[in-house]
């Protein structure tokens, strides 16, 4: 069976209901990553995680997971001096992810994991603000926040640097799940180019051209293998096997 929720037809969605479900929502944005991954590689990588987990939850007894439709657009003023950045604003994607999950509680799907890999600082605000905003409603949606240290800790050298916009560590992730968007010949030209993002935030950049990103990546996008991508993607669904049984113990709870 499927594990997209959209897959459903109505009267087995309602079955669900009978279940202990929790359900995914993949976010991220539709931006520039350098000159040889796709403007899609945040939504990607969200899928990707999500899929793993739904997989080893498949023959799960007790928890049934399934995947919403990916929000892939988000908050991206750091990348819009180039083509491909299509942004909404921080209140847009505050309000699409309350409604979202409100409309799901409604119908009785009160579990849903938020499952992010773009971390520009308005749109990562924008997510902790609206799971505040469905707390105070009641709404217990968990947000698999992966800046957070003890989930920095448990992943690559490459991204607990911050130098990882389209490099070593995201072109890895999709070289193992959709290796065909990668421009292997122009990854393989590209120098390393390193950019503490989150200092350079800290700092007041305010878009990649004033970090010194110059083609829209930081990191080393040579350096990437599938092989890193497949052990990194493990890394990730790990964090969110674990946030989705945390899930089901705070709501019982």
């Amino acid at each position: 069976m499927s594990h997209q929720f959209a897959d459903l037809t109505s009267p087995q969605a309602a079955a669900l209901r009978e279940n202990t479900t929790v359900l995914l929502l993949p976010v991220g944005a539709v931006e520039p990553h350098g000159p040889h991954a796709p403007l899609d590689t945040d939504p990607i990588i969200s899928a990707g995680m999500c899929a793993r987990a739904a997989d080893l939850f498949a023959d799960d007894p007790a928890i049934t997971v399934k995947i919403l439709p990916t929000l892939s657009y988000g908050v991206t003023e750091f990348g819009s001096a180039f083509a491909g950045a299509v942004g909404i604003s921080a209140e847009t994607l505050h309000a699409l992810v309350v409604e979202i999950c409100s409309s799901l509680a409604a119908q009785g799907f009160p579990r849903v994991v938020i499952v992010n890999n773009h971390f520009e600082p308005g749109h990562v605000s924008a997510l902790r603000t609206a799971v505040k905003t469905l707390a105070d409603k009641e709404i217990q949606t968990s947000y698999l926040d992966l800046l957070r240290r003890a989930a920095v800790a448990r992943l690559t050298e490459e991204f607990q640097s911050g130098s990882c916009h389209a490099g070593r560590y995201e072109t890895s992730l999709v070289l193992a799940d959709h290796p065909h968007l990668v421009d292997t010949a122009a990854m393989a030209s590209l120098p390393p180019v390193r950019v503490d993002m989150p200092a350079a935030m800290g700092a007041g950049a305010h878009g990649f051209h004033e970090m010194g990103m110059t083609d829209a990546y930081c990191g080393a996008p040579a350096e990437a293998s599938a092989a890193e991508g497949h052990d990194t993607f493990a890394r990730l669904t790990d964090l969110l096997v674990e946030a989705i049984r945390a899930a089901c113990h705070d709501h019982v709870r």
